[in-house]
């Protein structure tokens, strides 16, 4: 199947540690996005966000720092994962993430990068900057 990378940096007035939060605690996760998550703080571990529309499993976790997981979306091709990897870094103005996507299916490369920004970034954005 061919498969695209998505890339993208987005700039919170937040803390690394606020961003890893927002992202890795169930709770967090679910108040920005609005659909239920369960999140599980452990190398090998399961996630599901979005009211279980995505789920994967933890591949590394550095607190404040770097998330990597396999990630994929209930419409893609059954046993179908990307790998993502969001990296933290603190900057003067609060914490620059980096995203990384691999394997999107191509097809679903434009809804997903579009995706992202609109159900994570923007909403993360109004939450952390409050």
């Amino acid at each position: 199947m061919a498969s695209k990378t998505i890339r993208q940096s987005v700039t919170f007035k937040a803390s690394p540690h606020q961003v890893y939060e927002a992202l890795m605690d169930s709770k967090k996760h679910s108040q920005f996005t609005g659909g239920k998550a369960s999140i599980s703080r452990k190398v090998g571990g399961k996630f599901s966000a979005f009211d279980g529309y995505a789920e994967g499993v933890n591949l590394e976790l550095v607190p404040e720092e770097k998330i990597v997981q396999t990630w994929r979306a209930s419409d893609w091709p059954e046993g179908h994962y990307s790998k993502v990897t969001f990296s933290l870094k603190e900057v003067t103005s609060g914490t620059r993430l980096t995203f990384t996507q691999s394997g999107v299916p191509e097809e679903q490369y434009e809804d997903v990068s579009q995706g992202w920004q609109d159900y994570y970034w923007a909403p993360m954005k109004q939450m952390l900057e409050k």
